[in-house]
């Protein structure tokens, strides 16, 4: 899927993932390709990335709002990115 990540300043992440794990005001959500389309509100917490490559990132963040669109394609608009940080 190709995601895309926002802070209210910059882009954060734009590229092509496996999956996406984050805190939705109605609980974790796992995204993975063909997923549903949805439109959710985002809690405080740490946004997940898997990339192609099974590389993981993560984003901290302190709420936004998550849209999956029907195209595969995911984006995220977060209020604020406090760290980023990847793990081999």
């Amino acid at each position: 899927m190709k995601l895309f990540i926002y802070s209210l300043k910059n882009t954060l992440f734009e590229s092509e993932a496996e999956s996406l794990t984050c805190e939705t005001v109605n609980g974790q959500i796992t995204i993975l390709n063909n997923h549903e389309p949805l439109i959710t509100l985002l809690k405080d917490g740490v946004i997940k990335i898997i990339d192609k490559n099974k590389k993981a990132s993560y984003i901290q963040t302190m709420g936004g709002f998550l849209e999956i669109r029907g195209s595969n394609e995911v984006r995220c608009i977060i209020d604020q990115n406090i760290t980023s940080q990847n793990e081999n």
